[in-house]
C-alpha cells in the first residue's frame, strides 16, 4: 500500500471514492450534495490543503482530505477506505498524512465531523483520541413546529405521598431532609400522608430523593407525583427502591431509544398492587403519547384520583 498527494488529474477517482462514501454514510437532515457541489471544495483542498490517495496493486484504495489550517485548527473533511482495505491500518495511515501536513502548516488541533449513525467510525476516532467538542442538532420541522406553538407555559408542582398514618415520623423526616424545605405542608387523607413544598416544585432531583428517603426511613410505599409544565411524571418507591417511573411524553426532554421509552410507561399490575388502583383504569388513564396535546389537560388530577391521592 502506498499513499500519494492527489492532483487535479485525479478528479475521476476522487469522485468515485466520494460517491461511495456518500452512499455508505447518508445524512438525512439535508438534500444530498452533488459532485458539482463537492468538486470546488476538493479542488481548493488540493491547492491549499491536503488531499491524499491510498493505492495498492489493484488500484485506488482510499482517500483523505484536510483543509488549510485556520487559527491553529485543520479540519479533516473526508476519510474513506474501500472495503478491501479496511482493518489494515489504511485509514490511520491516511489520517497520519493529513496530520503531518496540517502540523507543517502550523496547526495545533485537527478536527473532523462524524455522524452518530456511523458507529464504526465514531469508535475509531475515539480510540485515536478525538473527543466531542460540540454538537450539531437537527429536528424535523413537522415535529418541531407543534412544540413551538404558543401555549401557556404550564406550572411546576410536585407532591409526595406516603402510604402510612405515622404523621409524626413523616414530620421528623421532613425536618431532617437536605435541602431544607421552605414551608412544607403535610396533610393526611385515608391511608396516605401528602407533603408539598415549593422547593420540590422546582427541583425534580430533590423531589425524587425526598420520596426515596421517606420510603426508606418508614419502610413505606411513596409516590412522587409532579406536573412538569406540559408533562406529568411519577416515581413509585417501595422500601427505598424505585420500582416504577412514568413520564406522560417519554421523549419530551430529548430523543430516547425505544427501550427507554417503554421503561417510562406505567406498570398497571405494580401500581394496582401498591396503591390499590384498578388495573384496567390504570391502563386507560395513565397513558403515554408523542405530544402533550394528545393527552388530557387534567392528567395530573386524574392520576392522583386513580391512586387515591390528594392532588
Amino acid at each position: 500500500m502506498r499513499i500519494r498527494r492527489a492532483t487535479e488529474a485525479d478528479e475521476a477517482i476522487l469522485r468515485e471514492l466520494w460517491e461511495e462514501f456518500e452512499l455508505e454514510v447518508p445524512w438525512e437532515v439535508e438534500e444530498p450534495e452533488t459532485w458539482a457541489d463537492e468538486w470546488p471544495d476538493t479542488l481548493e483542498d488540493i491547492r491549499t490543503g491536503g488531499v491524499f490517495l491510498a493505492e495498492d496493486d489493484a488500484g485506488p484504495l482510499g482517500v483523505a482530505r484536510v483543509e488549510e489550517p485556520i487559527r491553529g485548527r485543520a479540519h479533516v473533511q473526508l476519510v474513506h477506505v474501500r472495503e478491501r482495505g479496511r482493518r489494515q491500518g489504511v485509514a490511520k495511515a491516511l489520517l497520519r498524512e493529513c496530520v503531518t501536513h496540517a502540523h507543517g502548516k502550523g496547526a495545533r488541533f485537527v478536527s473532523l465531523d462524524v455522524l452518530r449513525s456511523n458507529e464504526r467510525a465514531v469508535n475509531v476516532w475515539r480510540r485515536l483520541g478525538f473527543e466531542e467538542t460540540q454538537y450539531l442538532m437537527a429536528a424535523p420541522i413537522d415535529k418541531l413546529t407543534p412544540r413551538l406553538e404558543a401555549r401557556p407555559a404550564g406550572e411546576e408542582r410536585a407532591t409526595t405521598h406516603v402510604q402510612t398514618d405515622d404523621e409524626v415520623s413523616v414530620q421528623r423526616a421532613v425536618a431532617q431532609f437536605v435541602p431544607r424545605l421552605e414551608a412544607a405542608q403535610i396533610t393526611s387523607s385515608d391511608s396516605w400522608i401528602r407533603v408539598s413544598d415549593s422547593i420540590l416544585d422546582r427541583d425534580r432531583d430533590a423531589h425524587g430523593r425526598f420520596a426515596k428517603e421517606l420510603s426508606e426511613r418508614l419502610g413505606a410505599v411513596t409516590v412522587a407525583l409532579a406536573q412538569e409544565r406540559e408533562v406529568v411524571r411519577f416515581r413509585l418507591y417501595e422500601r427505598g427502591r424505585m420500582v416504577d417511573e412514568y413520564l406522560s411524553v417519554p421523549s419530551y426532554y430529548g430523543e430516547l431509544s425505544k427501550g427507554d421509552e417503554l421503561a417510562l410507561e406505567a406498570n398497571p399490575t405494580l401500581i394496582a398492587r401498591l396503591t390499590g388502583a384498578d388495573r384496567d383504569q390504570v391502563r386507560r388513564v395513565i397513558r403515554t403519547a408523542a405530544s402533550p396535546s394528545a393527552l388530557p389537560a387534567d392528567l395530573y388530577e386524574q392520576i392522583a384520583a386513580l391512586m387515591g391521592l390528594e392532588a
